[in-house]
């Protein structure tokens, strides 16, 4: 299993079910656009996604939480251009990327369990969130089942 995660070479054809492949465009787009959100919207998605209340913050600690929240924009697009870049050249790695995806989630939950937020209503981000791991684990199964991991992937040709 982890041959499938870990791939020893790393080319352009998926070796699970293709619906795998078709899943992972929508979620790439999704992570993009919300790390777009994050970056370019006035409040970085704080207090009009995630409920935080920063109209009762100091001005310089609410623009702290904004700022803080396009940084975590940038790090979400960063990654968002790697799934493109693995979308388009290196579907080997999808299986990975799925992985990381629903490892960061367990991860998330875990890091909020232990340090929450104080939230001035239910995160409009959850139902998202929830969204993108459900598809990311249907993605990661059916990444690595499929009748394709029976036979060596096709060289590359020159």
């Amino acid at each position: 299993m982890l041959n499938r995660i870990f791939p020893q070479t790393v080319g352009n054809q998926l070796r699970g079910y293709s619906i795998a492949l078709w899943l992972f465009i929508p979620i790439t787009l999704m992570r993009v656009a919300i790390s777009l959100v994050h970056i370019f919207r006035s409040d970085g998605g704080a207090q009009s996604i995630s409920t935080i209340p920063l109209d009762s913050y100091p001005p310089g600690a609410a623009q702290n939480v904004i700022g803080l929240f396009a940084r975590m924009g940038l790090d979400q697009l960063m990654f968002g251009l790697l799934c493109v870049v693995v979308l388009l050249r290196y579907r080997a790695l999808i299986p990975l990327i799925y992985a990381m995806i629903v490892l960061q989630y367990v991860a998330e939950r875990g890091i909020a369990t232990l340090k929450p937020l104080s939230l001035a209503g239910t995160s409009g981000a959850s139902a998202p969130a929830l969204v993108l791991l459900l598809l990311s684990i249907a993605g990661l199964a059916l990444s690595l089942l499929g009748k394709g991991y029976g036979v060596a992937p096709r060289a590359a040709s020159s």
